[in-house]
């Protein structure tokens, strides 16, 4: 029965998300205003749900098109609740191999087997240049309904990216600053008439030893205004230094591009596990998320507030989704409660399960990849489910204050819903309750309700009650904790919400993990009782 049950939900689910795609509709070209992506037309929202799909490597060719007809890759991209894909590309492909065919650049680097794959799959590609091939891929991503953004990944095609590949700043062994410029103006032109073509990077994670402040100016600014003056209908997103981490130098001196590019400019940001090396495995959590977060606001959320703010869009974050990297699996739920919160525009690390070639090995699995190595379905299902309340646009800025709260559970993707008497669950965000918290020492109260939530024992199920005043119905937050929150129980332990789906839907209250005051070194895991409120002003959510 419950095999049943869940598989029906499912079904709706992914009705839900896809109706939820196709009704939505806006026009282009875009533009900015504040700290948004907008129609300009009727001042709404677009944000952001996008999936990278590689062409910059050594084969100068989207990947997966050896497995399956590109028709089903994209659809695939549609179906699973994807609105654009930031397609990358390398800028020699346009200026120095632009009449090379795919076929003969597979032949030179012995692809047979993938050749072969093509043949079966794709033939059309074959007999075409590497850029013709990229206008194709392009032409079929906008003809379901798909947004595209161009981003320049690397000069020379490969794998990217080390400080020292020769690709990683102006002036490196493979990156000519003018032919770089040479290789903007060319796609520019190209897809100048485009209306799916969005928007365009300058550059992917400016890095290595040669990065500096005053090049990186000089070059951006040049690098937008020849994007700009070719094609005047695209975002221009502009990277930051050390692997696209860190924008400090504009706390002090503004690019300056407002009048050049008026309501065009969006900045973007990555951020990975291995971004922080190994510390998601030896510092505690509770600490190691919040100095992440304090790290990512001071050095690149900065830029949507104060007077002048801009878009900021996370064009690469992911994990392995075989499961298996243990510092991915603890990064995540932090990074989807900062997501939430923040209700960015995003892109996930990476659409492909396999690579024609990378890094001098034939048919390599990405275990980062959603699809898995044949290109048949999801690699790992749950994790796409995770990311529905992420593809919601939870900010708008039709209405400037936030008016429905609700609780999200972010290690498992889930909202905190009621069923109006006494159980509380956590279920698929297809539905929000709404929350209201007042602070320490308040209840947590079902929105237009008198219930509130209250605690039965440690290990127990917490129910909803009309006695809001009890002790066991205040909250308080957890001292060094961004997200737990807890009660005393009758003897004085402090019991915090948890929601663990290996053993029930239901939500429970549990000894506090990881929250006394000698417990600075406590390596326990307490992301279970993790819960955020989380606040919208979209009445359509």
């Amino acid at each position: 029965m419950w095999t049943k049950l869940k598989t029906m939900k499912t079904i709706i689910f992914s009705f839900v998300l896809l109706f939820s795609l196709v009704t939505i509709s806006h026009s282009l070209p875009l533009t900015t205003q504040s700290k948004w992506v907008i129609d300009e037309l009727n001042g709404e929202r677009v944000k952001f749900k996008c999936v990278n799909w590689p062409s910059h490597l050594q084969p100068m060719l989207v990947e997966g098109l050896d497995k399956k007809p590109i028709g089903f890759i994209v659809n695939q991209v549609a179906f699973f609740g994807f609105n654009c894909v930031r397609l990358t590309w390398a800028t020699n492909m346009f200026t120095r191999y632009s009449n090379k065919t795919v076929v003969q650049t597979f032949r030179d680097l012995s692809l047979t087997n993938a050749i072969k794959g093509l043949e079966i799959n794709n033939p059309q590609f074959l007999p075409l240049t590497v850029v013709d091939a990229f206008s194709l891929v392009i032409g079929v991503i906008q003809s379901y309904g798909v947004m595209v953004i161009l981003d320049n990944h690397v000069s020379e095609p490969m794998w990217c990216c080390s400080n020292n590949d020769g690709n990683g700043f102006f002036g490196d062994k493979y990156f000519d600053p003018d032919e770089w410029l040479e290789g903007l103006s060319i796609v520019g032109k190209r897809y100048r008439n485009t209306p799916m073509v969005v928007a365009m990077s300058l550059r992917n994670e400016l890095r290595g030893p040669r990065q500096n402040a005053n090049d990186w100016y000089q070059w951006v600014r040049r690098g937008a205004s020849t994007i700009h003056k070719v094609n005047p209908n695209v975002l221009v997103l502009i990277s930051g230094l050390n692997y696209d981490l860190d924008f400090s130098p504009l706390k002090s001196e503004p690019l300056g591009l407002d009048r050049a590019l008026p309501n065009k400019i969006v900045y973007e940001t990555h951020r990975y596990s291995f971004t922080e090396g190994q510390r998601w495995l030896r510092q505690p959590l509770n600490q190691m998320c919040s100095n992440v977060i304090r790290d990512i606001n001071n050095r690149a959320t900065f830029l949507t507030t104060g007077s002048d703010p801009a878009p900021l869009f996370i064009s690469e974050f992911g994990v392995n989704l075989m499961g298996t990297r243990q510092s991915d699996n603890v990064f995540l739920p932090c990074y989807m409660a900062f997501l939430a919160e923040m209700d960015l525009d995003w892109a996930v690390w990476a659409l492909q399960g396999s690579y024609y070639l990378r890094q001098g090995v034939q048919n390599m699995d990405e275990q980062y990849g959603l699809l898995n190595n044949d290109w048949e379905g999801l690699r790992n299902p749950d994790f796409n489910a995770k990311l529905f309340l992420l593809r919601q646009t939870l900010q708008v800025p039709q209405w400037r204050s936030s008016n429905y709260t609700f609780l999200f559970h972010p290690m498992t993707g889930r909202c905190i819903r009621s069923d109006y008497k006494d159980q509380l669950f956590a279920d698929e965000c297809l539905w929000l309750n709404g929350w209201s918290h007042s602070g320490d020492g308040t209840p947590v109260q079902l929105a237009s309700t008198p219930l509130c939530i209250t605690v039965a024992g440690d290990g127990l199920p917490v129910k909803l009650t009309t006695n809001c005043n009890a002790k066991q119905s205040t909250w308080q937050s957890v001292k060094n904790s961004r997200f737990q929150i807890s009660n005393k129980d009758e003897n004085g332990v402090d019991l915090c919400l948890d929601f663990d789906p290996k053993y029930s839907s239901r939500i429970v209250s549990k000894k506090c993990i990881c929250v006394d005051d000698n417990d600075s070194r406590c390596l326990a895991n307490p992301q279970s009782q993790w819960f955020q409120f989380v606040s919208t002003n979209n009445r359509f959510v």
